[in-house]
């Protein structure tokens, strides 16, 4: 009897939590009407990266040293990731008014900015950045991070250890 449990399936499993936080996220935003901060929306970002790398390791189902290379792609990804809402959570822990006030939205940034300097003052952080939203009193970064962390781990086990 074949073993269930594949890289292929594996992979898939991964990029379908990638959706469903997806999907939670747009929830929380267009629903619940949390809109995100520019840390938020970076987050996003990794999220749809992490999820990209498991849907192309999912359709390509490589051999096992390609399925090494996705495995290190997909803990690159949820490191970038992990950094993101490591400096949220650092802009959030600051006392008030230590962090500048509100900026400007992303896409505003985008348009007028080279991109080097919207990834500079977003990382910088701003006022919006600090407010704290929590699901079940835990703040959102710190959601993200155990997400990115246990989606990497299982990206790097998943194509380093199963079989094809």
């Amino acid at each position: 009897m074949r073993n269930f449990v594949t890289r292929r399936v594996s992979n898939a499993v991964g990029f379908l939590v990638c959706c469903v936080l997806m999907a939670f996220a747009l929830y929380a935003q267009y629903v619940l009407l949390l809109d995100p901060c520019n840390m938020c929306s970076f987050q996003r970002f990794a999220f749809v990266a992490l999820g990209i790398v498991f849907l192309a390791a999912t359709f390509h189902n490589p051999n096992q040293i390609g399925a090494r290379v996705y495995a290190v792609l997909l803990g690159v990804v949820a490191l970038i990731g992990i950094g993101i809402a490591s400096r949220h959570i650092w802009i959030q822990a600051q006392p008030p008014g230590s962090v500048p006030s509100c900026g400007a939205g992303l896409s505003y940034m985008f348009e007028i900015m080279p991109v080097f300097d919207v990834i500079k003052k977003v990382f910088l952080g701003s006022g919006e950045c600090q407010h704290i939203d929590t699901l079940f009193g835990i703040s959102w970064p710190w959601w993200t991070a155990t997400a990115m962390t246990g989606l990497g781990a299982w990206g790097v086990v998943t194509n380093w250890r199963l079989r094809r």
